[in-house]
């Protein structure tokens, strides 16, 4: 098979971009230095809005387009680990929220902030799904270090925080977020609350493997070891909205860096010194699940301008 294309990244932005290649027809590569099951992707909370994410302009129609597809694949959640659950966004009112939110069904005020019937997403099932369904169109995943750009006719770049250095972009940073996996104590809605004024947040989401809890969002920090004390405070933290969690078993403990970017996601392409093509789809920051399917279509459309069909 001839590298036509070669798609960087093997996290939730990098395989969706490459299915959305692959159906349409092209030869697709997944070069990615770590295999998915050990990308941030992986280790995400997972629950659909758009969050820590820039430009707002666009956001909106990316975050749209990724939920339509998502309503679809709720449809046969063991197969794709998406499922369509009711939760509260508590201290925050629709009207603050941009033109997205209209277009969201059943999303309503309540005296405790929003609530909302979304997408709420098994990451290690849907990276699982997203592989099956890029290998049955044909593309292939390798697992490679990556210290420089390939050279290739058409190179699409969706490594995250990898882009960092990669590109290199220093506009590139970590958000850092720590998670705790604890025995679900019979919770079955998602619930958040965001502190603008710190870096903790409380949420929880129900997930089959158990309840998620969270979380941090420590701008600038590399650190992927858990920390014991930060780990303690997220469960109490839970444990004020949902008593009973208190007293849930811990099973796992997840950091994963969120890749934002200060001037907002990145996709666009430019041409290269070989004379190819590279495409960027990189800086989605904590709402990479969120817009997958919309910055996978818009990349996949510039990378597909320059390549060929088989």
């Amino acid at each position: 098979m001839s590298e036509q294309m070669i798609v960087l990244g093997g996290g939730v932005i990098g395989l969706t971009t490459a299915v959305v290649l692959a159906e349409s027809g092209h030869r697709v590569r997944v070069w990615s230095r770590e295999p998915a099951e050990g990308t941030t992707s992986a280790v995400a909370g997972a629950l659909w809005w758009p969050y820590r994410i820039e430009p707002a302009g666009r956001v909106g129609d990316w975050a749209l387009a990724s939920l339509r597809v998502y309503e679809e694949l709720a449809a046969d959640p063991g197969r794709t680990g998406v499922r369509l659950v009711e939760g509260l966004h508590s201290g925050i009112r629709l009207s603050e929220l941009g033109p997205w939110a209209g277009e969201v069904a059943g999303m309503r005020q309540s005296a405790r902030g929003v609530r909302a019937r979304i997408p709420l997403i098994d990451m290690p099932v849907h990276l699982a799904w997203l592989l099956g369904r890029l290998e049955a169109a044909g593309g292939t995943v390798e697992t490679r270090a990556l210290e420089v750009l390939p050279v290739a006719p058409v190179v699409v770049n969706c490594t995250g925080l990898g882009a960092r250095t990669l590109v290199p972009d220093p506009l590139v940073r970590p958000v850092r977020g720590q998670l705790v996996v604890v025995e679900n104590p019979g919770v079955s809605e998602w619930y958040t609350a965001v502190d603008h004024s710190s870096s903790d947040t409380t949420y929880f989401f129900p997930q089959p493997y158990g309840l998620l809890l969270g979380g941090t969002a420590q701008d600038g920090a590399w650190d992927l070891a858990p920390d014991p004390a930060v780990a303690e405070r997220i469960v109490a933290r839970c444990a004020r909205v949902r008593p009973e969690i208190a007293g849930a078993r811990v099973l796992a403990h997840r950091v994963g860096l969120r890749p934002v970017r200060d001037t907002g996601v990145r996709v666009e392409a430019e041409p290269t010194a070989s004379g190819g093509l590279l495409v960027h789809n990189y800086g989605h920051g904590g709402a990479g699940v969120t817009v997958a399917w919309g910055c996978a279509r818009e990349a996949a459309a510039l990378a597909a301008s320059r390549a060929p069909l088989l």
